[in-house]
């Protein structure tokens, strides 16, 4: 097939991005497809608009790529992509959206309140606002960003302010939730539409306080165990939520959901990621691994169920 990789991007995920982009380009061209490899902007969108090929795989992270709006363009063209549609890939952006939609349908999620940042003209009434509802330690993040940029665990309320002006340097919006002590966990998902299977629960156990940007990225920021050693009703129930979520958002072709297993040994959502990262050091391809299926294996599993699927 001719297939188009849209990586890079403008988003705080670059470099990531770049990343995965590498990694699918080559998958794809050693399982023998043509590649037309695009460093996406949206200054570069005539190069989208006369795209002749048969599907374009997306390796993009975070604003215009894992939100909906390069999904859009790409349905106005009627060029077939890999991956979620407008809608589940809006809503799994939109961290506060998804979880009123988990919590709805009966999937456990951390108390949480948005605020709205723009400008910061009232951040005397936000402070004081998060201090009333959130006991210490809390966490602080941009509602619609990934891989933890501009995330803040405020142990103490002095920390409030500064953690409010980061979270606002990535989006107008900032999450507020209490801050879930336990487990690192998540799940992956693939299948076609109403026929997904989870793949192996994998633990991140990071060398820093948390899983972050770092943690996720440079090589031995984090340990990863596949599978997790867990009892197996745990492990089920977690795969069961990790397809329900995937499926509540309407998400397609393939996904993965984080949780933290907290003190009382329940799995809490926190997010599913439409395009997660595909980087040497990245979750998903370290799961697949572990069934036997390669890095580029699993690159081809992709784009064959996304010609199911579109």
């Amino acid at each position: 097939m001719k297939i188009a990789v849209l990586y890079g991007g403008t988003s705080g995920e670059r470099e990531v991005s770049l990343s995965t982009g590498k990694g699918i380009i080559k998958a794809l061209k050693n399982k023998g497809h043509e590649v037309i490899a695009i460093d996406f902007s949206p200054e570069k969108i005539k190069d989208i608009l006369e795209l002749k090929v048969d599907l374009v795989f997306l390796g993009l992270h975070g604003r215009f790529g894992e939100d909906g709006k390069i999904q859009g363009l790409l349905d106005m063209l009627n060029l077939p992509y890999v991956g979620s549609g407008v809608l589940s890939s809006a809503l799994a952006m939109d961290k506060a959206k998804s979880k009123q939609i988990f919590s709805l349908n009966g999937l456990q999620t951390a108390n949480s309140k948005t605020f709205d940042v723009t400008g910061l003209l009232n951040m005397s009434d936000i402070v004081e606002d998060i201090k009333k509802h959130f006991p210490t330690p809390f966490v602080i993040k941009p509602n619609q960003e990934g891989s933890t940029l501009g995330l803040t665990i405020v142990k103490n309320e002095g920390q409030i302010e500064k953690a409010v002006q980061t979270a606002a340097h990535s989006d107008s919006t900032i999450l507020v939730e209490d801050y879930v002590q336990g487990r690192e966990v998540t799940v992956p998902v693939i299948g076609q539409k109403g026929k997904e299977t989870p793949l192996p629960v994998i633990e991140i156990i990071p060398k820093n306080d948390y899983y972050d940007f770092d943690s996720k990225y440079k090589p031995g920021g984090s340990e990863h165990i596949v599978p997790a050693k867990l009892p197996d009703n745990l492990t089920d129930r977690l795969k069961q939520e990790a397809v329900k979520a995937h499926q509540l958002l309407g998400c397609e072709v393939y996904s993965r959901v984080d949780f933290i297993i907290n003190e009382k040994g329940e799995p809490v959502i926190l997010e599913v990621n439409t395009l997660p990262g595909m980087t040497p050091t990245s979750l998903f391809p370290d799961s697949a691994k572990e069934i036997g299926w390669s890095y580029d294996d699993l690159i081809e599993k992709f784009v064959e169920l996304s010609q199911l699927d579109k």
